[in-house]
């Protein structure tokens, strides 16, 4: 079992940033950041794993940073250059294998179900 508690989440204007943490339990290979909007499905955002490749959705590429310190057990994401469509609850993910979908040459956060532990989520308000 891996416990994931998230932080960082709140209100912002467009153009500002936050940073989200993700404290866990113990040492997982791979560990990610969904996002979702109420009535939507759960979106990858971004996922690092334990050989240090990463991925991000095309939404997010150059605007926010995965980044993972081992030895305080937490998981960041930076997100710079917020937008209102960032708005959504933000939720840490974790999971021993599968961290990466790759087709054509490109790769990206692999589906939800990939997935087996899952925190709490923070909320994130992107105000224009």
């Amino acid at each position: 079992q891996v416990q994931l508690v998230e932080s960082g989440g709140g209100s912002v204007q467009a153009g500002g940033s936050l940073r989200l943490s993700c404290t866990h339990s113990r040492y997982i290979w791979c560990m990610g950041w969904f996002r979702q909007v109420p009535g939507k499905e759960r979106e990858g955002v971004a996922t690092t794993a334990g050989d240090s490749i990463t991925t991000y959705a095309d939404s997010v590429k150059g605007r926010f940073t995965i980044s993972r310190d081992n030895g305080k057990d937490t998981l960041y994401l930076q997100m710079n250059s917020l937008k209102p469509e960032d708005t959504a609850m933000y939720y840490c993910a974790a999971d021993a294998f599968r961290c990466r979908s790759c087709s054509g040459g490109a790769c990206y956060p692999p589906p939800e179900s990939a997935f087996s532990y899952w925190g709490q989520g923070t909320q994130v308000s992107v105000s224009s």
